[in-house]
């Protein structure tokens, strides 16, 4: 907490002088209270990272970035044709269960890939591309799905 100068005025003996107040100032020792050490930018525990390894963490996030965007169009469109033979409710569950079967596989390969991240990083394998992965795998299959049974629709429009 800063402490400040405390203005002291003598006593006056004429109540008419007392509108003229004479200030002094009275130097009192202030502890310092934060050192003028330099201090890293770093958390404490962990070395700090080089631009080489920054960019290489960078690349390698982005390489499983864009693997998630392909993986996620390709078993969209795969699981329309992989399910096919199934019913209803069924093939809904076994579309989204193959969904999270590719995404942990993709989280195994992402540790084989060795990315050298901090411990506050750690969740990024996991969390990289999630929301473009689900979005993408449930948009391919969609879509595949109605181009491959748009015509055995019995009403609606038929191209």
């Amino acid at each position: 907490m800063a402490k400040f100068k405390k203005k002291k005025s003598e006593p006056t003996v004429d109540p008419n002088e007392s509108k003229k107040e004479s200030i002094e100032e009275v130097p009192t020792d202030v502890p310092e209270t934060e050192s003028s050490e330099s201090v890293p930018n770093t958390p404490s525990g962990e070395p700090p990272v080089s631009i080489a390894e920054k960019s290489e963490k960078d690349r390698k996030l982005n390489k499983l970035f864009w693997m998630r965007v392909a993986l996620a169009i390709i078993a969209g469109t795969a699981a329309t044709f992989i399910f096919e033979d199934i019913e209803g409710e069924e093939r809904r569950w076994a579309s989204i269960g193959f969904m999270i079967i590719v995404f942990f596989g993709t989280i195994i390969v992402a540790k084989g890939m060795k990315m050298q991240l901090p411990s506050s990083d750690r969740k990024k394998i996991v969390t990289q591309a999630i929301g473009s992965y689900v979005f993408l795998y449930l948009f391919s299959w969609i879509v595949s799905y109605t181009l491959t049974h748009l015509g055995t629709v019995s009403n609606g429009i038929n191209i």
